[in-house]
């Protein structure tokens, strides 16, 4: 009994002694996690409050001269042969056959010699954010894209990701002044309308335009923001959609965006919409199905359900009548043909190892890409009618084809910043793009110049070159009406008086790529994920 007892004892005091044990190891182990936990802090905090390097544009020139160029005429095609520009704050002052003007009279003269100058290119559908400043400004630089229309904004509250007209208008008073590199940003945007749910919780209950009644409080206050257009998304109530037609002229102020899906694509045009975004609108249209997906609530679902009956029962001679009364109503495409490059090509690791990838911050493309990757990636490679996304993209290619050829007005927009769409240089992809669906090279150069300008009604000031506009111009190595792809082959920009030479423009592709692998910048981008209340109902929608 008493060697039971002894033993026993002995068991207890084991046991305390390893309790002891234990609870002194799981001591440890909390502090080890709080220090991390506090490391991990420590180290996010300083990435966030890390001060981004400013990119400083080079000196303005008052007195320019591009000596012995060829001008390429975007309005006929034409090309001017050995020609002298001048150039005075800005502004195209003379252009004269080579030899007429005194060079000691310059502050700069540029060698244009077997060199070719167009006018600076336009992206007509962008979407910039509070990162723009370091991950895309410069890359539009870079590559000629010296005006954008971006089709982003923002409610009455600031937003941790997406800017609206106040910060861009802010961007283009900086640019005037020389403080930043950076495109013009012409034609501010509202916030996407998309019905209540892309509204989030505590904004004014007139941003989800429930009642036609909201409907001018709602342009009231994107008139006091300085708003040229509101931007239409899908799922606008019919109602809604139709008083701001009816009233959004009066606060001088138009639509554009998306096809609304619950109007036919003939009611928007008459109804005074400017400009219809993506390859898609026609498809929703031209099949027999087309009054079923716009009465339907579940519309998303009947999309992925008759994706393969508006491929095989597309009808051409509808679309051709749409095609033409947007032509009468000066209607405007803007396809973003890379949207749907990518669906359709998700699958296809060559198309994915794009060299571009460098200019994209990691956390956007593991956090964002990557997801649109993977579905679209298992749509294509799980679908019995092998890729229908890739023959919903041929059929869209062959529709700019025909738009073009009845004369509708097509302009190159790009939808920066979705997956595999990259800022200014696809651009340069999108009008290959449109050279391959039928567009000649002067075609597709108007899609990117003079078409736009006319849209923002700056064609007095911009899109072509010629005396007494603004000298927007972009100097080539070679001639673009050859081949569309010598629009990549920059020899210079001249941009608000500035001139950005070849190793300008290398040095800001060098430094966007920096910024985009940065551990501080990529921090900060996913706080501003994680912050905006306006990302997160979008993708909650």
């Amino acid at each position: 009994m008493f060697l039971s007892y002894v033993t026993s004892f002995e068991q207890n005091r084991r046991l305390v002694d390893i309790t002891l044990q234990m609870k002194k190891l799981v001591i440890k182990i909390l502090k080890l996690l709080s220090l991390l936990l506090l490391l991990l802090v420590v180290v996010f905090t300083v990435a966030i409050l890390w001060p981004m390097p400013k990119l400083e544009p080079p000196a303005k020139q008052s007195r320019i001269v591009i000596k012995s160029a060829n001008i390429i005429d975007v309005k006929s095609g034409g090309i001017l042969i050995d020609r002298d520009i001048l150039i005075e704050n800005n502004t195209i002052k003379h252009i004269d056959t080579t030899g007429k003007f005194r060079l000691e009279e310059f502050d700069l003269t540029i060698d244009g010699e077997n060199k070719y100058v167009i006018p600076g290119l336009w992206d007509m559908h962008t979407h910039s954010n509070v990162h723009s400043e370091w991950l895309h400004h410069p890359l539009y630089i870079a590559n000629g894209v010296t005006n954008i229309r971006d089709m982003s904004g923002a409610l009455n509250e600031r937003d941790a990701y997406w800017v609206g007209s106040k910060t861009r208008l802010q961007w283009n008073t900086d640019l005037a002044k020389n403080k930043r590199v950076a495109p013009r940003y012409v034609l501010q945007s509202s916030y996407q309308i998309d019905g209540e749910a892309s509204v989030p919780k505590g904004a004014p209950d007139f941003f989800k335009l429930n009642n036609r009644k909201d409907v001018g409080k709602f342009l009231s206050f994107y008139r006091d923001e300085n708003t040229d257009f509101i931007k239409i998304y899908q799922q606008i109530k019919p109602d809604s959609y139709r008083e701001l037609a009816k009233q959004a002229s009066k606060y001088k102020i138009h639509l554009a965006g998306h096809k609304p899906i619950f109007i036919t694509l003939e009611e928007a045009i008459k109804l005074g919409q400017r400009s219809f975004e993506h390859g898609r609108i026609f498809m929703y249209e031209c099949f027999p199905y087309a009054d079923s997906l716009r009465l339907s609530p579940n519309w998303k679902q009947n999309f992925s359900r008759y994706k393969s009956s508006m491929v095989q029962n597309f009808d051409f001679d509808q679309a051709k009548q749409l095609m033409e009364l947007m032509k009468q109503n000066n209607a405007h495409w803007t396809p973003t043909l890379q949207t749907l490059k990518f669906e359709a090509n998700a699958h296809d690791e060559n198309f994915l190892d794009n060299p571009h990838l460098e200019y994209v911050s990691t956390i956007r493309k593991k956090l964002w890409w990557s997801f649109d990757i993977s579905n679209n990636k298992e749509k294509n490679l799980s679908n019995k009618d092998e890729f229908v996304s890739r023959s919903f993209y041929e059929i869209v290619r062959k529709q700019i084809g025909l738009a073009n050829s009845l004369g509708a007005s097509i302009m190159v927009g790009t939808d920066v910043t979705d997956s595999y769409v990259f800022a200014g240089f696809s651009v340069h992809q999108e009008l290959r793009d449109l050279v391959a669906c039928g567009l000649s090279p002067i075609e597709a150069l108007k899609a990117a110049t003079i078409v736009p300008a006319r849209y923002a009604n700056l064609d007095n000031e911009l899109g072509t070159v010629e005396k007494g506009k603004l000298a927007d111009l972009v100097i080539l190595n070679d001639n673009p009406l050859h081949a569309i792809e010598n629009t990549e082959e920059i020899f210079g920009v001249l941009h608000e008086g500035v001139y950005y030479s070849r190793g300008a423009l290398d040095e800001y592709k060098d430094y966007t790529a920096s910024m985009a692998s940065s551990f501080h910048m990529n921090i900060k981008v996913l706080k501003s994920f994680l912050s905006s209340k306006l990302l997160r109902v979008q993708f909650n929608d």
